[in-house]
């Protein structure tokens, strides 16, 4: 049987990301597997919301992937895996072309996200867990809500 050996957790700080984050810890813990946290900010400059305004003085991409980062780090402490890798990357492409692209680039053998479980149109239109996992070059687990 195959055992994992680099875990990647895509995190988008939803309940239904940290649930996801939950099961790959325990899968790291089970295996022995190197965990990774990952988020991607899909940075847009000309859709940015006024939601996080940084200093005058600092880069707006900066300044986000800090506040991004001390929310990973909150994560990590709240499930007790503060040694896991955390990383946060800016990209003016989709979060989904991003994390396959880290996980070929990193040896990642299996990607963990969370996944709403749309019907309908919205599946039609597609969502990255979807994109994830016809495109990753490794596994993909989707953990569901569960009402």
């Amino acid at each position: 049987m195959h055992v994992y050996q680099h875990i990647l957790c895509a995190v988008d700080f939803s309940s239904l990301s940290e649930a996801a984050c939950q099961r790959a810890l325990a899968l790291a813990e089970q295996s022995g597997a190197r965990l990774t946290f990952l988020h991607v900010v899909e940075y847009f400059p000309g859709e940015r919301s006024n939601q996080l305004i940084p200093p005058e003085d600092v880069d707006p991409a900066a300044y986000e992937a800090i506040e991004e980062r001390a929310r990973l780090a909150e994560l990590a402490a709240r499930l007790a895996c503060e040694a896991a890798h955390q990383q946060v990357l800016i990209s003016p492409h989709s979060a989904w072309r991003e994390i396959v692209r880290f996980a070929g680039a990193t040896g990642t053998d299996l990607i963990v996200l969370g996944s709403h479980g749309f019907h309908g149109v919205a599946t039609l239109l597609g969502s990255s867990a979807n994109a994830l996992a016809n495109r990753a070059p490794c596994d993909v687990l989707t953990v569901r809500h569960r009402p």
